[in-house]
């Protein structure tokens, strides 16, 4: 089995890419961020025609989340409230969370507030996104008991660094927005549920990355970080095979910022 995230920074800019990396790499799964357009006019056809099913939360301009799934999923659900049993509040009016089953295996594909700035409403959001965030694993986990919740990846745009390692220049970046210590932490509380970075059991040293700005040549000169994740329980960790960076896209004209990572298990 196969699981991809990717944030495409738009589906619509970066359909024929999508596309055309699909037709490459036939993943089983395929976890889109950033798609940036309402439900309606995702573009869906491209993606059935090859024969996939697609599962997607979107909104203007902004946000969304996708799933694109070479079989039906199941127990598929948008937002954190259908599984925190709230009305998902403010948290849920930006398009940021959805997931499904896929042969046993919970997917739960996330784009993470990003934060803007230290001194920015939004960085409070973020904390408080990702507390909810890991009262929402925890149900998973609680409500899936009895079913297989052991079988659980979450993955997506994490909008944060972990280590130093995962930033071409760890200088200053105690003051850096996707880097600071209460960011790393709430990550990290959300992690202690049991969840482990795939990434790294197959690459332990620095230098790979999945984002690059687009400006200053940050990709030619790999000026990057590495914030796209796939965080496994035990028992997918201890399935998984590979978990790979796929920097070819970013190489390509008008690419996204961001490039898949793949999972394998």
């Amino acid at each position: 089995m196969q699981i991809a995230t990717w944030n495409v920074n738009s589906i619509r800019t970066r359909l024929e890419a999508v596309v055309a990396w699909l037709q490459e790499h036939p993943v089983d799964v395929l976890c889109l961020q950033e798609t940036k357009v309402i439900d309606a006019d995702f573009p869906r056809s491209p993606f059935e025609q090859l024969g996939y099913h697609l599962y997607i939360s979107g909104q203007k301009a902004y946000n969304g989340v996708a799933l694109i799934s070479r079989e039906p999923l199941e127990k598929v659900s948008t937002g954190f409230a259908p599984i925190l049993g709230t009305d998902g509040g403010d948290f849920d009016e930006q398009k940021r969370v959805i997931t499904g089953v896929f042969q046993g295996v919970r997917i739960v594909n996330l784009y993470v507030p990003n934060g803007s700035s230290l001194e920015s409403e939004k960085y409070l959001y973020k904390l408080r996104w990702l507390q909810i965030l890991r009262d929402y694993l925890q149900a998973i986990i609680n409500t899936e008991a009895s079913d297989n919740p052991k079988s659980l990846c979450v993955c997506g745009d994490f909008n944060i660094a972990l280590e130093d390692k995962d930033i071409y220049n760890p200088k200053g970046r105690e003051n850096q927005v996707m880097a600071t210590e209460p960011e790393r932490q709430a990550l990290r509380t959300v992690l202690e549920l049991g969840l482990a970075d795939a990434f790294r059991k197959f690459t332990p040293e620095g230098g790979h990355f999945t984002w690059w700005d687009y400006r200053s040549g940050g990709f030619q000169k790999n000026r990057g970080w590495r914030i796209d994740h796939h965080y496994l329980t035990r028992e997918l960790y201890e399935k998984a095979t590979s978990c790979t960076i796929d920097i070819a896209p970013r190489k390509q004209t008008q690419p996204s910022d961001h490039v898949p990572v793949i999972l394998t298990l």
